[in-house]
């Protein structure tokens, strides 16, 4: 991409002695990649998480052929299930947390209700996400407090954001599969894309102490795309030829800005397009909106308090 940096995670990262990652959806595509480049740089622990634990294990055993030094554990989780997210947080034992990426991710969904009663894209990746920032702030606040510390939270989002609905997240019917006609599973993906960026725009505004930001990786080779319908499948590779990625090459983005950057060089909030480029002059101004930031917060403030009452 014109304005793109050029990044080789294997040259261009520092030692990342002492920091502890984690990321979301590390079994394959892009979280499996961007683990991959991470470990190599002496990490004190890489969480991922994931659904398949025969995979999580493999991974491990892969990158320990490698890099055998590393430290990893696999925590398996459903991301469209607080439940699952609230039941995994015990296996994160660690005092400190520098980065968080929330890489994993649904698209283009045939209609669904998460177990908790939401639309289940926005289930995937904006509310599970939520909730596992939610569970490890405090770590990373207090990570943040020592001195010469660089937390970071890369949250994945995707051009897609631009396919919201008008007026941007429909907030009253989240709680429907929410019919938007026969293109609906597209905007519901790109609706959930969208909370991605202002979310991590909020984040930025409400902890300043942490260095927040949303990172599209680019139209990538993986499941994401591999487990369309044909149609659907189609229309991707028609609107992207010769644009397509592989995982390895999609993960420089947010590995870039999760890791080699100056923490001076990344802009709180920021939008980024592959490689760390800032590109929030891209973005419409339901997008950049402070008002929507604030109604996302609430929102889902209100859903996760609802769940914990559910629990106690």
């Amino acid at each position: 991409m014109t304005g793109s940096k050029k990044f080789n995670p294997d040259e261009d990262l520092t030692s990342l002695e002492g920091k502890v990652i984690f990321v979301t959806g590390g079994t394959a595509g892009l979280g499996t990649a961007s683990i991959q480049a991470l470990a190599k740089h002496n990490p004190a622990h890489i969480y991922f998480s994931g659904r398949n634990r025969n995979r999580g294990q493999s991974l491990i055993a892969e990158i320990k052929k490698d890099v055998p030094s590393a430290s990893l554990t696999f925590i398996e989780m459903d991301l469209s299930s607080l439940a699952s997210i609230a039941a995994a947080m015990p296996r994160f034992i660690h005092s400190r947390l520098d980065i968080l990426m929330c890489n994993a991710g649904i698209m283009a969904h045939p209609p669904l209700l998460s177990k908790d009663g939401y639309e289940i894209q926005f289930a995937t990746n904006h509310l599970g996400h939520a909730m596992l920032i939610k569970q490890l702030l405090p770590t990373m606040l207090k990570t943040a407090e020592e001195r010469d510390s660089d937390v970071r939270i890369i949250i994945l989002t995707s051009t897609g954001w631009r396919g919201h609905p008008k007026g941007g997240i429909q907030f009253a019917t989240l709680n429907t599969v929410q019919d938007f006609g026969k293109i609906g599973r597209w905007v519901r993906y790109c609706q959930s894309k969208l909370a991605n960026i202002v979310y991590a725009a909020e984040l930025a505004r409400r902890y300043p102490t942490i260095t927040s930001v949303s990172v599209h990786p680019g139209v990538v080779q993986t499941d994401l795309v591999g487990d369309l319908g044909f149609a659907d499948k189609l229309l991707v590779y028609l609107t992207n030829m010769g644009q397509m990625l592989q995982p390895e090459d999609g993960a420089l983005s947010q590995v870039f800005v999760a890791a080699a950057a100056n923490k001076g060089d990344i802009v709180n909030g920021g939008f980024y397009m592959p490689v760390g480029v800032l590109s929030n002059t891209k973005l419409d101004k339901v997008a950049k909106s402070k008002e929507l930031g604030q109604e996302l917060w609430e929102w889902t403030e209100k859903v996760l308090e609802g769940f914990e009452k559910q629990q106690k």
